[in-house]
């Protein structure tokens, strides 16, 4: 059995351990997706993110003064089974809202009207569900917890490009279903295909907010 030596010296080692030991410490959850672009002022990478998909865009929802504590404002129904999760009503898609707890900040995470491939390109809603919806609903757990750190996955596996660049015009942009013209990067962003929206309360417990399949 043979036996390896390094060729570098211990002091050279000792430097390559601990840069090695640094980039592990300070891994995020930055794989080069672009993700949700409404959301692009409002989120910071997750460290050493466990089970990061590649077509996985994840991150924490932050305030415009740094903070990362919220409230949850929706408009919708809770499902009958997975009592934790918003879902729509019979008559529209949900919409949540996160507030600031120390600023008030309200932040829209989620409007089943407007963000994901089905309502971007293929669902069809009136102007007055649309504006008829008023978040004003209490988010609680079980535990009635109502402050939570935000953690959000959108997913992408819609080849944008394959289906629609023939679609795109001279300026870069392309129609949605409704009739706006929105620049065809955008489209992509906000065209994910899944949403899972997790609220992580002061004990660090979890629970699943949005669970849904947009595509």
């Amino acid at each position: 059995m043979h036996s390896y030596k390094s060729n570098l010296s211990q002091e050279e080692q000792m430097k390559l351990f601990s840069f090695r030991k640094k980039k592990d410490a300070n891994e995020d959850s930055d794989n080069g997706i672009l993700g949700l672009k409404y959301l692009e002022d409002f989120t910071e990478p997750i460290l050493n993110p466990k089970g990061l998909k590649s077509f996985e865009w994840r991150r924490r929802l932050i305030s415009k003064v740094g903070n990362t504590k919220f409230k949850i404002r929706y408009y919708g129904d809770l499902h009958d089974y997975y009592k934790t999760l918003i879902t729509a009503t019979e008559y529209a898609p949900q919409k949540v809202i996160a507030i600031d707890t120390q600023s008030g900040e309200r932040i829209l995470i989620f409007d089943g009207c407007k963000h994901g491939y089905n309502a971007m390109l293929c669902d069809e809603y009136t102007n007055e569900q649309i504006e008829s919806r008023q978040a004003d609903k209490i988010y609680r757990d079980k535990d009635g917890n109502e402050e939570f750190e935000i953690i959000i996955s959108a997913y992408y596996q819609i080849d944008y490009e394959g289906e629609f660049r023939k679609e795109v015009d001279d300026d870069g942009k392309i129609e949605l279903l409704n009739g706006e013209k929105i620049d065809f990067e955008e489209l992509k962003r906000n065209g994910c295909d899944f949403l899972q929206v997790w609220g992580v309360d002061s004990g660090g417990k979890k629970v699943e907010i949005i669970s849904e399949e947009l595509a």
